[in-house]
């Protein structure tokens, strides 16, 4: 990383939405541009910034909460008009303030990402697609699968010739041509933001996932085709908005990235590699939009984000410590300079000064309206950004919690047996309480945080099979004390991820259902079962759905339609877990089911096979770790370790990697002994014999672990 940005604070608005903040085209290349940015408060700013300071352009009145904001124009003209997003409504604005249109769409669903191109309009809302025409609807699709944000490719001459691009949550990118889908494709992860390569072919889509990773994709009209992918080794936050932009001034665009968890990443695009990371900034706040131009000072060229607590901020090529002039004499130039920071300071105590009676007043306002006999007090309302994802890294989830204001602290409660891991990055200070687990609470622990943190991240390692709600309290540090609670349900296949393959040469189980229910009813079953599927019922008559087990990469196959449903996997436990729970859900609405399964013996030892290198690494990293005190004493005693062997020296030489690893990874061990006592279980369970009596044995075995042996003990008990 070897490109150096100075900070600089232009504004602050209330809470915004990803992708509502733009910088309007200027009359030159060096000329400052204006800020345009939306907020939940309905207001759309814009903004200049001269002498370092904001200077207003206008402002709107508030409404409804703007969702969107986009650059719009003629198709062959500068593209300087504002249109914003509010509901189900469009509006635009002029550079100088002027509404000058107004759409509502009808559209059912709110408005959640726009594209516009000279009199089309491309809107989508959650799982619908609606193109517009001089405000005539033209086009419509219905997405199996939540729509994150759209763009268009404009791939030739003529509106035939515009396609649009759904990035959905299925991991899909869609190629829509009118109203029909051309062809989809899958990538990293779910993709959040889309951007088009600037510079380079018209038809090359940048896409940023949930999961933070980053790539190139080419869409042409016959098919895909994948440039490069940069994934997320530092297991950074996801990517909410992606530009272009030449910040180095070289002739080749640079990749601009802002990420849920507040980093702002700089990289260098190279046609022929992939792109460098040449700057990277963390704000502790997360970043909504992002944008390249001229801002604070002209010819200097910088990066300008908002963030989700509404700051709009600039990281700007301007050094940060002022040249003097040598034509000056000295003492001249060094009084301009003291002149110039003075008059900042001057103005920067006014504003505190001003606040502070501001914050007085409306205190002894509250205070006495307190005072009354009637008085009511009021109920601080705050805002809370949330994200659950699993991570297909270590199988595990990712709880982020960001509040416009500081965290006092987080009260996390569950009632399904579940592991917190510790995080590196994470200042707060956890406490655990005792619970009674009799009386079904598994877990509680308080996040207690630092002065002036607004994020937290938490990592969390459920149980398939076990299934129950982990349920957050969110404290901010504000008076009277209120807080906030947000729920979050383990499913019971909580770690098997969305795929779009299915190898039909493994060794498989089959579950067959039959009975008198509906589309609708088994999706929510599934639904229920499975992470990653949409809430909205398939407008297909049959539909298929493809997972994959993040943890021992198994799979399962649902198809199912109505009165039929058949799940294949070539894991037993999966099979299990799934008739269970179905049973369950069918019985609650009184439903007969028909069962019928054919379970494969060869995938045990298939499932054991994958098991395997896992279960040796960790039995290897305890009996490791176990020996690194006794190590040390030794050598501590003798004075030396060369007389150890090169087993043990290699030992001492990664302590501190071997015991970091273990403490991120607890009960990672007995989590494995689990799945293996209950793949025993379920694999007799379906033959009708109840081998728990034999688990005494298995475990034996496990502690006296050796592949073949595990593998003759599961045969000879058939």
């Amino acid at each position: 990383m070897d490109l150096s940005l100075s900070k600089r604070d232009y504004y602050q608005t209330a809470i915004t939405s990803p992708r509502t903040m733009k910088l309007l085209p200027a009359r030159s290349p060096t000329a400052s541009q204006k800020v345009a940015v939306a907020d939940h408060d309905g207001i759309v700013t814009c903004f200049g910034v001269r002498k370092g300071e904001a200077t207003m352009v206008f402002k709107t009145l508030p409404g409804r909460e703007i969702s969107r904001l986009e650059l719009g124009g003629a198709a062959d003209a500068i593209k300087d008009k504002i249109f914003v997003a509010s509901g189900p409504e469009i509006k635009a604005f002029s550079k100088k303030g002027k509404q000058f249109f107004n759409f509502d769409t009808n559209l059912t669903e709110s408005i959640q990402s726009m594209f516009i191109h000279g009199a089309d309009l491309f809107l989508c809302g959650t799982y619908i697609y609606n193109q517009y025409r001089d405000c005539s609807d033209l086009n419509y699709y219905l997405s199996p699968d939540r729509i994150n944000d759209v763009l268009c490719l404009l791939s030739g001459e003529g509106d035939s010739q515009i396609l649009p691009v759904l990035a959905c949550s299925d991991r899909m990118l869609r190629v829509l041509n009118n109203s029909d889908l051309m062809y989809e494709c899958e990538v990293a992860g779910p993709p959040l933001c889309l951007a088009l390569n600037k510079n380079s072919a018209p038809d090359e889509v940048l896409y940023g996932t949930l999961d933070g990773k980053m790539g190139l994709i080419q869409l042409q009209s016959d098919g895909p085709s994948f440039k490069w992918e940069v994934v997320n080794e530092r297991g950074a936050g996801g990517i909410q908005c992606i530009d272009l932009y030449d910040l180095t001034n070289d002739g080749v665009p640079d990749i601009l990235v802002g990420r849920d968890d507040g980093q702002v990443e700089v990289y260098a695009l190279d046609e022929a590699k992939e792109p460098t990371l040449k700057h990277k900034s963390n704000l502790l706040e997360g970043v909504s939009s992002i944008s390249g131009g001229i801002v604070g000072r002209s010819s200097y060229r910088e990066v300008v984000v908002s963030t989700y607590a509404g700051h709009v901020i600039g990281f700007t090529t301007e050094p940060s410590v002022k040249e003097i002039d040598s034509s000056l004499p000295p003492s001249s130039a060094v009084d301009e300079i003291t002149a110039e920071g003075q008059a900042r300071l001057e103005k920067l105590r006014e504003e505190i000064d001003e606040l502070h009676e501001k914050v007085t007043k409306e205190r002894a306002k509250y205070q006495a309206s307190t005072m009354t006999e009637t008085a009511v007090s009021a109920v601080p309302q705050f805002s809370v950004k949330d994200k659950f994802v699993l991570n297909d890294e270590d199988a595990s989830y990712g709880l982020f919690l960001e509040v416009q204001t500081s965290i006092d602290y987080v009260l996390v409660q569950s009632d399904v047996p579940v592991d917190l891991l510790d995080i590196d990055s994470s200042t707060a200070v956890v406490s655990y309480s005792a619970c009674d687990v009799e009386s079904g609470n598994y877990l509680l622990a308080t996040y207690r945080c630092q002065p002036n943190t607004k994020q937290l991240q938490l990592k969390i390692r459920s149980i398939e099979g076990q299934y129950g709600t982990v349920q957050a309290y969110i404290t901010p540090r504000i008076q009277p004390k209120v807080c906030q609670l947000r729920q979050y349900f383990i499913k019971p296949l909580s770690l098997h991820q969305r795929v779009h393959s299915f190898d039909d040469t493994r060794p498989l189980n089959v579950l067959k259902l039959g009975g008198p229910f509906s589309l609708a009813e088994v999706h929510s079953w599934v639904w229920f079962c499975l992470p990653e599927v949409p809430e909205r019922v398939p407008s297909d008559d049959q539909v298929s759905l493809y997972f994959r087990s993040t943890f021992l990469d198994t799979q399962l196959e649902c198809t199912y339609r109505k009165g039929e449903a058949m799940f294949k996997s070539d894991n037993v436990s999966t099979i299990s877990i799934i008739k269970d729970v179905l049973s369950k859900k069918a019985t609650e609405r009184k439903i007969k089911l028909s069962l019928s399964y054919d379970i494969n013996d060869e995938s045990v030892s298939h499932t054991l096979t994958l098991l395997h290198p896992k279960l040796e690494h960790q039995l290897l990293l305890a009996k490791k770790v176990q020996l690194i005190e006794a190590l040390k004493e030794l050598e501590v005693h003798e004075g030396s370790r060369e007389y150890m062997v090169a087993e043990y020296q290699e030992i001492l030489d990664n302590a501190d990697k071997l015991q970091a690893e273990f403490k991120l990874q607890p009960s990672h061990l007995e989590r494995l002994y689990g799945m293996i006592t209950d793949l025993f279980i379920d694999k007799f369970k379906f033959k009708g014999i109840n081998v728990k009596s034999k688990v005494p044995q298995l475990m034996t075995v496990l502690e006296e672990y050796d592949f073949e042996s595990l593998l003759q003990f599961f045969a000879g008990e058939s």
